[in-house]
């Protein structure tokens, strides 16, 4: 257990997994019955199927998904409905790399992570290498016997991808540093021979026109140093922005100057929800996940669709099947 300091701060690391042995490389299949026992259930994940745009084969899979910090899932966000069971992290673990492995993207972008060392162990067997950006002041760090700070994550295809140069930014607000961060990596794309940008992120939540002008702030700090670093390569932004479509920040994002799109908003209007769960205050069914993409350097060949309110359930998420009160995206796409 970490020590206590005068900042009342619990700064334990990474260590709840490290009973875990596995091989260099294994199949998916025999990941998932190593943790397979843990759950106690033998309930389906949901099951999400993929609209095709087109029937082009596709370039690069992507993955978006805000996990669910084990430590603000169980102690933060008061999820009322959902069984004690599913917010216990033996549960959750297999059902996180039940979900990763279903899609298998060739990238992900994660956000809540504070099991980084279990994904990288894991997803290590299954050829992919990761790169973590914590919070400044993580409120997990506020949490007796926690597991260290969150943050946002991306993993990769080690076989496919060469990194160029990787950049971890703490987003500022208004020229002073806030506790949200970003990571943004230049990938070469060994089997396509063409380089790609990729950025995940995580922006400040809570309602109200001050967090929203926050969040606007933070949208604008993240493009001016994506624009700065990315070389003009095709660009993956994906992230939790805790903001709906309406907000200045999606603006910020898809304005002229970008010439960035929304990769689920193919009829021009994004999904009903990204994230459907059940707190204390009420019920909350938001649009706050997206994937940009450089318009006119990739196309969007197929998404994975988001299970209705029946497969979902009247508890909402998380769930005894579903590990996050968030709901992946998953996109397929090509160079163009």
């Amino acid at each position: 257990m970490g020590s206590f300091t005068s900042a009342h701060i619990y700064n334990n690391d990474d260590h709840e997994d490290n009973d875990i042995e596995l091989p260099k490389s294994m199949n998916g299949d025999d990941l998932l019955a190593i943790f397979e026992n843990d759950t106690a259930t033998n309930a389906l994940q949901l099951q999400r199927e993929f609209l095709r745009v087109n029937d082009k084969a596709s370039d690069i899979r992507v993955m978006q998904w805000n996990v669910l910090s084990q430590t603000i899932g169980q102690h933060y966000d008061k999820f009322v409905n959902t069984p004690r069971r599913a917010l216990e992290w033996k549960h959750r673990r297999f059902y996180i790399l039940q979900e990763m492995i279903t899609y298998m993207p060739d990238i992900f972008c994660l956000q809540e992570v504070d099991h980084f060392e279990f994904l990288c162990r894991t997803l290590s067997t299954q050829g992919y290498a990761g790169i973590f950006c914590p919070k400044p002041d993580s409120p997990c760090l506020h949490v007796k016997d926690n597991n260290g700070p969150d943050g946002c994550a991306i993993f990769y295809l080690k076989e496919r991808f060469d990194v160029i140069k990787t950049k971890k930014k703490v987003l500022p607000v208004w020229t002073i540093s806030s506790n949200q961060v970003a990571i943004i990596i230049q990938l070469h794309d060994n089997w396509s021979n063409k380089d790609i940008c990729v950025v995940t992120t995580h922006l400040k939540a809570r309602p109200g026109a001050l967090m929203s002008s926050i969040r606007k702030e933070q949208g604008r700090a993240l493009m001016e140093c994506v624009s700065a670093y990315s070389d003009q390569c095709p660009l993956l932004i994906c992230g939790d922005f805790n903001a709906e479509p309406t907000e200045a920040v999606y603006d910020v994002m898809c304005s002229s100057t970008s010439n960035l799109g929304s990769a689920y908003a193919l009829d021009g209007k994004e999904p009903s929800y990204t994230t459907w769960k059940i707190r204390e205050e009420g019920e909350q069914c938001q649009t706050l996940d997206y994937i940009f993409y450089t318009k006119n350097k990739l196309r969007v060949d197929a998404i994975l669709e988001f299970p209705n309110d029946g497969q979902i359930g009247e508890n909402r998420l998380p769930s005894l099947v579903y590990p996050s009160d968030h709901l992946s995206l998953v996109c397929d796409i090509s160079y163009v």
